[in-house]
């Protein structure tokens, strides 16, 4: 079954008006968030049988919002996208428009750690850093 995850909340305001490239990644994880994708895997004891599925989900205050989870059922259209760190990342059609050209990070902070992400296709952020709209 899938297991969320929470992810911290980027306290920035951001504007971007970069076009995705077309043809380039859907997702890019730096090395920080595959390895703790990987460390969480592990921990978890799931590093065999789930992949991290991301989604763009209605909701939030800015309209759209993110959401990390573990999976292992593949849904129809899926999109899957291997990793460096031996695991799969996994987008349905839907969030796939929303996310293209995206960099998901992992900062360490001194209250703790969390995912961020760099969205070229949000137009606003909101300030919690995990809505946005398009």
């Amino acid at each position: 079954m899938t297991q969320a995850h929470e992810h911290s909340h980027d306290h920035t305001h951001a504007h971007s008006h970069e076009a995705p490239q077309e043809g380039g990644p859907v997702i890019v994880l730096t090395e920080k968030a595959l390895a703790e994708v990987g460390r969480l895997l592990q921990a978890e004891k799931l590093a065999e049988t789930h992949f991290l599925r991301i989604k763009v989900v209605g909701g939030g205050c800015s309209g759209l919002s993110y959401q990390l989870a573990f999976d292992n059922q593949s849904q129809a259209g899926d999109v899957t996208y291997p990793q460096a760190g031996g695991f799969k990342v996994v987008v349905d059609p839907q969030s796939k428009q929303y996310l293209h050209g995206t960099v998901l990070d992992y900062l360490d902070t001194f209250g703790g750690g969390g995912f961020t992400f760099r969205n070229p296709n949000a137009k606003s952020t909101c300030g919690c850093g995990s809505s946005f709209s398009a």
